[in-house]
């Protein structure tokens, strides 16, 4: 009994979501080859040997990578049993049966995975979310941390960057989040000593940073504060990113201090907006001004922010995006943004809580299977101008290896001012997609 696991793309992290389907495979007694194949090719020998398939759908990018890579897969194991797991996995299950998965397994895929590949589980198991008890992590048969997304520091290094998960979920039901569809509301803790055991094992094999997945580290705050207590005294070097709500960077300032007292140097915050109105519409549970309070506050204990935005939304109009600029600009922010981010065009996947808007029939379209996202429109055409000049431009700058400021001025046509003497460039890890 052989089991293959594929991830296609995961922005540049060595994939949990293979490292942790393998320790209960190899548990089990399975025998498991992991293949991430966006750093290395997938060979015919791995597909001839399978008896089943896995395929791990994290993100948007990963699923429309793995549609296209299922033919060749079937093709050349036409005997192998296939599966789908991953956040992405069940909101797009109708699409991936079409593509010929066999089954497709929840969010908490560990030991649904292990009954898969024991031929036990029947292709539509269980929609309920379980409550498992995780196990470390098996990295083993994964490309090195060095082949990975770095984090690029202002000095001009880099550090080799490991990534894990101190939980999955979110209680949080902002109406664009994929997150929503499949969780609703609800998150998993994973247990304090299995994500050390995980981060020492990492350190172990080079990694000198933490990107933390949590889709929001506070969601659970003790239990946060808890693991990167822990993290810093036995790892007292070591540095770590977060994702973390506006609302909950708010909410939780006191925690702070401590987060950076023991490592954090960069927090992954989505703004998405900073028109209140399109907030609202998108349940984000903030506002502008709550963002400026986050902003200064971070910047008074020294820690860099990384706001991320959905640049055109069914809202957004020329006049709307040149506002943005101007406020990025103004506020200081073109070195904490990302220029992929000013491009970046809102997805509306299959169960998504925005088809729930009373002006959804204004701007909604029939949902696009190729796509993986409903089709939607802007209310007048110099918006979809706009968009259609604006991601080419970001992705040429990206391609020429401009800096950000270039980049910002060739999207907005306006001289990026300079950087206030006393704001360094944020870190940054050298992988920055979204989707």
């Amino acid at each position: 009994m052989r089991t293959l696991l594929i991830a296609t793309y995961e922005m540049g992290r060595q994939p949990f979501g293979l490292a942790s389907p393998a320790a209960w495979l190899r548990r089990a007694g399975i025998e498991v080859e992991c293949a991430d194949v966006s750093r290395a090719p997938l060979t015919a020998a791995a597909l001839a040997q399978a008896d089943t398939i896995g395929f791990y759908l994290p993100m948007h990018t990963a699923t429309r990578l793995a549609l296209q890579l299922l033919p060749r897969v079937r093709q050349a194991a036409p005997s192998a049993r296939l599966c789908a797991f991953g956040l992405y996995a069940p909101i797009h299950a109708d699409t991936l049966r079409a593509a010929g998965v066999n089954a497709v397994l929840g969010p908490e895929f560990e030991s649904e995975l292990v009954d898969f590949a024991r031929a036990q589980l029947h292709a539509q198991p269980s929609t309920a979310l379980p409550r498992l008890q995780f196990t470390l992590p098996d990295r083993s048969g994964l490309p090195p941390l060095e082949q990975y997304a770095r984090l690029e520091m202002p000095d001009g290094g880099a550090r080799i960057s490991g990534y894990t998960e101190a939980s999955r979920g979110c209680k949080h039901r902002c109406r664009h989040c994929p997150i929503v569809p499949v969780y609703n509301g609800q998150f998993r803790i994973v247990d304090a000593e299995t994500v050390l055991a995980d981060v020492r094992q990492q350190v172990e094999r080079g990694a000198e940073h933490i990107s933390f997945g949590d889709p929001d580290f506070l969601n659970g705050p003790r239990h946060a504060l808890r693991v990167v207590e822990a993290l810093h005294a036995e790892h007292t070097q070591l540095s770590f990113d977060v994702t973390i709500k506006v609302e909950h960077l708010l909410r939780h300032a006191a925690l702070l201090p401590r987060l950076r007292e023991c490592g954090c140097v960069l927090i992954t915050t989505a703004v998405e907006s900073f028109d209140d109105a399109v907030l609202a519409k998108l349940d984000k549970g903030h506002t502008q001004q709550d963002f400026l309070e986050v902003l200064a506050l971070t910047r008074r204990l020294g820690l860099a922010l990384n706001p991320t935005f959905v640049a055109f939304t069914p809202w957004t109009t020329p006049a709307s995006f040149a506002h943005w600029g101007e406020t990025i600009a103004a506020i200081d922010l073109i070195e904490h943004v990302a220029p992929v981010q000013y491009g970046i065009r809102l997805l509306i996947p299959a169960g998504s809580r925005l088809l729930e808007l009373d002006d959804s029939a204004e701007w909604l379209g029939e949902y696009d299977p190729a796509g993986l996202s409903y089709a939607w429109k802007f209310n007048d055409a110099a918006t979809e101008e706009l968009c259609q000049r604006v991601q080419p431009a970001v992705a040429a700058g990206s391609r020429a290896n401009h800096s950000r400021r270039q980049i910002f001025a060739d999207v907005f046509h306006r001289t990026a001012p300079d950087p206030a003497p006393q704001r360094a460039t944020i870190p940054y890890l050298n992988e920055p997609w979204f989707c």
